[in-house]
């Protein structure tokens, strides 16, 4: 097992990300789930998503997961083993891809979340999923991206929702306060102005109409820092909204993610997850009559 814990760094260092969890994906196979793959949310960018739901499910909550990498890199491929693991424990699960940097700046990633969460609500039903306990999960950039559908009204509001029609917000070591930028990648993906800048930390949009949020951080944690999740909170509680946060000791930036599935079980991640899942009730389904003027 030991090796298998320190397999992600090796290989993540080295590059070869397709390889290692290809690799993952084989660790641990999830025998009662049912996998639906290659869903169209956005036919105009050719984006797709994948299911991952338990045999028989009926009124399952549903969990939209965005992977991390950076806003540069990911495939939802890589990440069967997370849709299986929250599928294992009852969850309908989908996975989406999105369009990336340098391709696209922070407008476009965040409109293609969109798309998927609004993709999840309509068609939950087919997969056994209930549309009003949708919740949307994400690990380190891709919880920035669950954590401004979540907060900042304008894009969800642009494809007939709002964030209240979450039932929660789990993040995973996700990005909500990290201003100033200092490296030109992140300056192209968010802006070079105070306000471009401000807009894309979702601390900012956090004034008490929020769903309920998880936040989980490995203490060991050197990509995106714990102090990210205690200002989130901190935000939370100052609007009375409720939230949780968990910290874990020894757990870093991966490592927090792998346990959530077969690479070790060195914390109660998943547990936790799937106990906040349960805890939360379903949410009136309801859509919006008009759309947020546009981001200039």
């Amino acid at each position: 097992m030991r090796a298998l814990v320190i397999l992600p760094a090796v290989l993540l260092l080295a590059g070869c990300h397709a390889t290692f969890f290809g690799a993952v994906n084989t660790l641990e196979l999830a025998a009662h789930v049912v996998a639906h793959r290659d869903n169209v949310f956005d036919a105009t960018e050719n984006l797709s998503l994948d299911v991952y739901a338990p045999p028989h499910a009926d009124h399952a909550p549903v969990v939209v997961y965005f992977y991390g990498g950076d806003w540069t890199t990911g495939k939802r491929q890589w990440y069967r083993w997370v849709g299986e693991a929250l599928a294992a424990h009852g969850m309908v699960a989908m996975i989406p891809d999105y369009r990336q940097s340098p391709a696209v700046r922070m407008d476009g990633f965040l409109h293609d979340g969109a798309e998927a969460v609004r993709w999840a609500r309509d068609h939950a039903t087919e997969f056994g999923g209930d549309p009003s306990r949708l919740f949307v999960m994400g690990h380190s950039a891709g919880g920035h991206i669950a954590a401004m559908l979540a907060t900042d009204k304008h894009w969800l509001g642009a494809v007939g929702m709002k964030p209240r029609d979450l039932a929660g917000f789990i993040g995973v070591a996700g990005a909500y306060d990290f201003l100033p930028l200092d490296e030109p990648r992140y300056v192209a993906m968010f802006g070079d102005t105070p306000a471009e800048q401000a807009r894309s930390q979702p601390i900012n949009f956090v004034d008490g109409d929020e769903p309920p949020a998880l936040l989980l951080q490995g203490e060991e944690d050197n990509e995106v820092f714990p102090s990210e999740a205690i200002s989130m909170e901190g935000h939370y509680r100052q609007m009375g909204e409720p939230v949780e946060l968990k910290l874990y000791p020894g757990l870093g930036h991966e490592s927090l993610v792998f346990a959530l599935g077969p690479l070790h079980r060195k914390a109660p991640v998943m547990q936790d997850v799937v106990a906040f899942v349960h805890r939360q009730p379903a949410t009136p389904l309801k859509t919006e009559t008009s759309n947020p003027a546009p981001y200039l």
